[in-house]
């Protein structure tokens, strides 16, 4: 794999990372909202954990999240930019067709995290003795081999890696193809306002392709042991809020999701730019 490929990677591991410390508090207010049973707002949602939990209560489950995009985001960013050497991107259907297969990848290696970070996250609005209280996201990961067994680690992967396709599809190839149209104009460069252009963009985009998916998701791996009969009863208990039960939580996953894609990106592409292939390239060529 050459330098550049390699950069790619890990800076897309590393941005991915920054973006979920920054965004992990409007996270969990969309796990709350699509699992409560009632209707809460998000005006009242907010207060209420608040007074009840305190300010950190934003942050349970961050560890959990950082091992989440450790594994699902550097394996997806991974297997993309290595997908490049072997499969045709100059086309909007071979970056789709890539991402795809990136998204599935990544959806299977970081379902186990994903599951203990959306249980780490609902605990909040569980009274204290249903809570799970796992003390970090390794934690929750031996405590559910320990009690549930190595297959539920893997609860919800039918949908973690259909998610994972459509979320790969609209962030990676969409901000790829935005971002190669925008440098084709006069009006952009490879700076921080193309970058940050593209991601916004992007981020619309995954967010409208793959909140159905986020929605069961999060309802089976919060699910106890037994309460759906597979992903066809998932679906049917959602469906019984009506067609909107399948993006309930819209604003804030949109709210959550765009500045996360932008973050990530603009983290890839500073890490990029200022410690990457080109960084490396311009030093040889000074020197």
């Amino acid at each position: 794999m050459s330098t550049e490929k390699q950069a790619r990677w890990y800076f897309g591991g590393l941005g991915s990372v920054g973006a979920a410390c920054a965004t992990h508090p409007l996270d969990l207010i969309k796990v709350t909202l699509q699992t409560q049973q009632g209707n809460l707002s998000v005006m009242r949602l907010v207060p209420q954990i608040i007074k009840e939990q305190g300010v950190l209560a934003f942050y349970n489950g961050l560890s959990a999240s950082i091992l989440r995009q450790m594994t699902y985001s550097t394996t997806r960013f991974g297997v993309y930019e290595v997908g490049k050497q072997h499969i045709n991107t100059d086309t909007f259907a071979g970056k789709i067709g890539l991402a795809g297969l990136s998204g599935l990848m990544g959806g299977i290696v970081g379902t186990p995290a994903d599951m203990v970070n959306v249980r780490m996250q609902n605990d909040v609005k569980l009274p204290p003795e249903n809570r799970r209280n796992y003390k970090n996201g390794i934690d929750g990961l031996i405590k559910v081999y320990r009690h549930e067994g190595f297959r539920n680690l893997f609860s919800g992967v039918t949908t973690a890696t259909t998610r994972g396709v459509f979320m790969t599809i609209g962030q990676i190839a969409f901000y790829d193809q935005i971002k190669t149209y925008l440098l084709t104009t006069p009006h952009f460069e490879d700076n921080l306002i193309t970058h940050f252009t593209a991601s916004l963009a992007a981020g619309a985009i995954a967010t409208t392709l793959t909140q159905p998916m986020d929605v069961l998701k999060t309802r089976s791996m919060n699910a106890k042991p037994g309460e759906y009969n597979g992903l066809w009863d998932v679906i049917r208990h959602t469906a019984k809020l009506g067609p909107l039960g399948f993006f309930k939580g819209y604003v804030p996953a949109f709210v959550r999701l765009g500045p996360q894609t932008i973050l990530t990106f603009v983290f890839l592409e500073q890490l990029r730019l200022n410690f990457g292939y080109e960084k490396t390239k311009k030093s040889s060529t000074q020197s």
